[in-house]
């Protein structure tokens, strides 16, 4: 195949491919500059004192923040402001958006969902086409899972598909900060984004079907971490 076969095999590729598919990549790249990569969300202070030490250590940290920690409630929230954003209901998205806020355990973790949540609301402003959402959040804090569903409903993803884009990246954010920290060489983090998969899946189909009663965070470890890690002495990371 010569390089003009080629090229043409990989633009006709291009035009198959699935706009929504196109756009969760974009959604969900590490390149989104919202910030994500600055954060630790506490795992900086678990190094720190020696509770993530390992690869073992850091893969069971991200699977309790799966099960029980707020990756999974923004994950369950962002459905429940998807479905009503699909419905028109701006009511109910602000309604989820406080009460989200409200579930933060720490002032770092509740920060870094407001910051992350109005740069990409910025970005949703300045694409063209603009996504109309980001225009009336102008005085109101927004967190990251409420923008990212918004963006998501309004190109079209499937929910489902936004939730594990959402958890994936939020796993893939943290191994990149247990790289840096724990350090891990790149093939070892990897292989957690390998293993973890299931985990992943498993968080995803929990935030589908949870019901609003069952809403709950349970990541101590987490939270208490991140509390501590506003005072330690030296920091690679916001939060």
């Amino acid at each position: 195949m010569n390089t003009i076969e080629r090229d043409t095999s990989l633009l006709r590729l291009l035009q198959l491919a699935s706009p929504s598919l196109l756009r969760l990549l974009q959604l969900a790249s590490p390149s989104l500059p919202v910030g994500a990569y600055s954060y630790s969300e506490g795992l900086e202070y678990a190094v720190h004192t020696g509770q993530v030490k390992d690869a073992s250590t850091l893969r069971a940290w991200l699977e309790d923040g799966l099960h029980y920690g707020s990756a999974l409630l923004d994950a369950a929230v962002a459905c429940r402001v998807y479905e009503a954003r699909q419905r028109g209901d701006a009511v109910a998205v602000r309604q989820w958006n406080r009460w989200l806020t409200a579930s933060r355990e720490s002032e770092e973790l509740r920060q870094q969902s407001h910051d992350m949540g109005h740069a990409l609301l910025r970005l949703l402003r300045d694409l063209k086409p603009s996504v109309p959402d980001g225009v009336s959040w102008q005085d109101e804090p927004c967190n990251f899972a409420t923008a990212y569903a918004l963006a998501a409903t309004h190109w079209g993803i499937t929910c489902s598909d936004a939730v594990t884009g959402y958890l994936q990246g939020w796993v893939a954010n943290l191994v990149s900060a247990g790289v840096k920290l724990i350090p891990l060489g790149q093939t070892a983090g990897q292989q957690m984004l390998w293993d973890l998969q299931t985990a992943i899946s498993g968080a995803v189909n929990s935030a589908i079907t949870v019901t609003d009663d069952e809403l709950g965070v349970g990541g101590w470890g987490m939270a208490l971490a991140s509390m501590a890690h506003e005072t330690q002495y030296t920091r690679l990371f916001r939060s």
